[in-house]
């Protein structure tokens, strides 16, 4: 009977890390294309950040568009910015 519950604890601890890594992965790729909210195109992803923010080159510079702004709406990996906030973070 012990044996059982230690299983039985290991496994939800183990389903609970899966759970937690899946919902903080960033939906960001290399080579997909950035849109902003208002649906305009941004550019395509040339990096992907070790913390999952996307880096896309647009007016000829690299700009890191943090993970906490990027989601997947529709498929398309869409950031919660502004095409004149992403130039901002240049």
């Amino acid at each position: 009977m012990r044996k059982t519950t230690w299983f039985v604890a290991l496994t939800c601890a183990l389903a609970s890390l899966t759970a937690a890594a899946q919902s903080t992965a960033t939906p960001a790729e290399k080579g997909k294309t950035v849109v902003s909210s208002n649906g305009a195109r941004l550019g395509i992803v040339y990096r992907v950040s070790p913390d999952g923010s996307a880096q896309i080159i647009i007016d000829g510079k690299l700009v890191t568009i943090p993970v906490s702004t990027l989601s997947s709406v529709d498929g398309k990996l869409t950031t919660s910015l502004s095409k004149s906030e992403v130039l901002a973070l240049r």
